[in-house]
């Protein structure tokens, strides 16, 4: 199977946060009736953040919480963006008021991060992708309180999807930061490498932010030279993830090598090399014999070595 040709067939996710099967009502956020009815339904659910961190109950193990858990820790419902509907119920994320101290083990409430609870699998993939559409427009929310045109205190409107200024009148709108994720095969071979804030013997694909005024095309080769000197030609897509840490939106690529020689930026990379699939396989199923290790599973890097594994 030719990889260029494969990676634009219709895909199924395995990596996590891509899942997010809410309605999100665009059509109706411009409505401010609508908002205000559906924030006083009793059939809602809320994600909840303590610095951002996601409230859980002991018991249930929820991750989405009614209104009387909501109303109890005194959540601000006019800084509670929505995220949308799903079989009639009404999901929305909202901060609370207090520290992680205050959730001690007397607590019925204990406090994870996303990742974390991406790692453990315990939650359903369409409300993991909930809490990344969630943290991200918390994050938001919470580092945009004010207007970046006067100064002035911001209002949330569009339920959750713009701060207004009723200052000056600026509008403000939630950001999204694309970074490129890239594995770059020359033949039977990949390149892949390693940073000092992996966990010890993990290799993974390269990644970068996109600049200004460039193609995802364009930052895949750039990234790629920067940090390993090597060459790119052809780029195709394969497949995106949001990346909530705070609001990041993965664009997966496969890219053909030009060159093979590595240079690295010691700035970006302890180490890059480049792995034969066999070795990439052994890496896959923890027996590699220098004890190198891919990714786990939950991110799209993790997805784009076992396709070029199994069908590259």
């Amino acid at each position: 199977m030719d990889l260029f040709r494969s990676a634009t067939r219709e895909l199924v996710y395995n990596f996590s946060f891509a899942g997010n099967d809410l309605h999100r009502h665009g059509e109706k956020r411009s409505d401010a009736s609508w908002f205000a009815d559906i924030k006083q339904s009793d059939n809602c659910g809320l994600a909840l953040y303590v610095q951002n961190k996601i409230l859980i109950d002991h018991k249930a193990g929820n991750v989405f919480h009614d209104r009387a858990v909501a109303d109890e820790l005194r959540i601000d419902w006019s800084e509670a963006p929505y995220l949308g509907e799903r079989e009639g119920r009404h999901y929305f994320a909202a901060s609370v008021p207090a520290t992680e101290e205050d959730f001690d083990e007397s607590s019925p409430f204990y406090l994870e991060n996303l990742r974390t609870l991406a790692l453990k699998g315990d939650v359903p993939e369409g409300d993991l992708g909930a809490l990344a559409q969630a943290s991200a427009l918390i994050h938001w929310h919470t580092t945009h309180r004010f207007c970046s045109r006067c100064g002035k205190e911001s209002f949330l409107s569009e339920a959750g999807y713009r701060r207004d200024c009723a200052h000056c009148g600026g509008l403000h709108f939630p950001r999204t930061d694309p970074a490129v994720i890239m594995l770059t095969t020359d033949g039977d071979r990949c390149l892949l490498g390693s940073t000092e804030r992996f966990m010890e013997g993990m290799y993974s694909t390269l990644a970068g932010y996109v600049e200004p005024g460039e193609t995802f095309e364009d930052a895949v080769r750039r990234e790629t030279q920067e940090e390993a000197g090597i060459k790119v030609g052809r780029v195709v897509y394969h497949a995106s993830q949001p990346w909530a840490f705070p609001a990041n939106l993965m664009i997966g690529c496969f890219s053909e090598a030009l060159s093979s020689e590595i240079t690295i930026d010691k700035n970006e990379l302890s180490d890059c090399r480049w792995f034969s699939r066999a070795e990439v396989r052994t890496m896959m199923a923890g027996q590699h014999p220098e004890n190198l290790i891919t990714p786990p599973g939950i991110s799209i890097a993790a997805a784009l070595i076992s396709h070029w594994v199994e069908h590259g």
